[in-house]
């Protein structure tokens, strides 16, 4: 008898009993506990997905990767219960079957891989297989831009998109609305979700976030007011991304009472540096002239009212008192 005949019949004669086991437990119902814990890592919510990844299923969307170690079991057969790390080629090397490419597909995909191997072999009869990530070659997700502490954060499952910007100790002052979210996963698209002050559609902001992924908190416009108002500010533009002169400078509480609201102005950056825009909010808050919108990186100043001071500032010198504020607020 060829050796490789022999030593394939005794591997089937070795696994007799589990093919019988599986067998049985196709056509029995499970136990009550081994219902009760597939009803818990099926329907658990993201939020409460536990911070051990062993009892963690890999999500719909997020796929198998290179470096990852997963634990790989038949129900019924614990002698199959192996822990395997995908290969740089993407493949994991099993028992019976040999090498079984899975990187790129899901873990419900990986299993009906599996499974077709083992009973084109003959191996099992009605093999149930389960796939399980227990370690993320790629755990951290990177939160980068305006965040407190910018940085790759470990974590070991699936998360929300609150949960990781508290880790990088929320978002700036400077924060925009829009958040941009990228996948390790060359196949999902790249996604955008858009803060609000409604904690309703917030909610609906607080979206699942996988090992591997980038999230990019945007930068939103910033206008200042400076020079003789009440308090001098940066004015966070998240009002849809509009803001008038007026509105700016109601948020920095109003001018004071020597300032020459006529001789106001704006000055606006361009390529040929600052420029200088005259407005006369006196004329504006008589409704007498239009309030007008400010765009990004404008500087409101308000100068005083005595003959001295209204033309003492360079336009250089307002954009440095500008840049040097350090309140910020935003206008819903």
């Amino acid at each position: 008898m060829p050796a490789v005949l022999f030593r394939k019949i005794s591997a089937v004669l070795m696994l007799v009993p589990f093919i019988g086991m599986a067998a049985g437990q196709a056509a029995s119902p499970p136990t009550t506990g081994t219902t009760a814990k597939t009803v818990e890592t099926s329907n658990i919510p993201a939020t409460n997905v536990p911070a051990n990844a062993d009892q963690a299923n890999v999500p719909g969307g997020l796929t198998i990767g290179i470096g990852d170690l997963l634990k790989i079991g038949v129900m019924g057969a614990p002698d199959y219960d192996q822990e395997v790390r995908v290969s740089p080629s993407g493949n994991v090397a099993l028992a019976l079957v040999g090498e079984v490419h899975v990187a790129g597909k899901t873990s419900e995909e990986a299993e009906q891989l599996i499974r077709k191997r083992l009973m084109d072999g003959g191996y099992f009869a009605d093999p149930q297989v389960s796939v399980l990530e227990k370690e993320f070659a790629t755990q951290g997700v990177s939160v980068l831009g305006e965040v407190q502490r910018p940085g790759v954060y470990p974590v070991t499952g699936p998360r929300r998109l609150f949960d990781v910007l508290s880790l990088a100790g929320g978002t700036t002052p400077k924060a925009g609305q829009v958040v941009s979210i990228s996948s390790r996963n060359q196949l999902n698209p790249l996604r955008t979700v858009k803060l609000s002050a409604d904690p309703q559609k917030n909610m609906e902001a607080n979206v699942d976030i996988s090992p591997g992924d980038t999230v990019v908190v945007s930068k939103a416009g910033v206008v200042y007011v400076v020079g003789d108002v009440r308090h001098p500010m940066g004015v966070i533009m998240d009002n849809n991304g509009r803001v008038t002169i007026l509105q700016a400078l109601a948020t920095a509480e109003g001018a004071n009472p020597t300032a020459a609201l006529k001789n106001a102005k704006i000055v606006r950056k361009s390529e040929n540096g600052p420029t200088e825009v005259p407005v006369d909010v006196k004329k504006i808050m008589e409704a007498k002239a239009p309030d007008v919108p400010m765009q990004p990186e404008d500087v409101l100043f308000i100068p005083k009212s005595t003959a001295k001071n209204v033309g003492e500032r360079t336009l250089q010198s307002i954009v440095n008192i500008a840049t040097g504020v350090a309140t910020y607020r935003a206008v819903y």
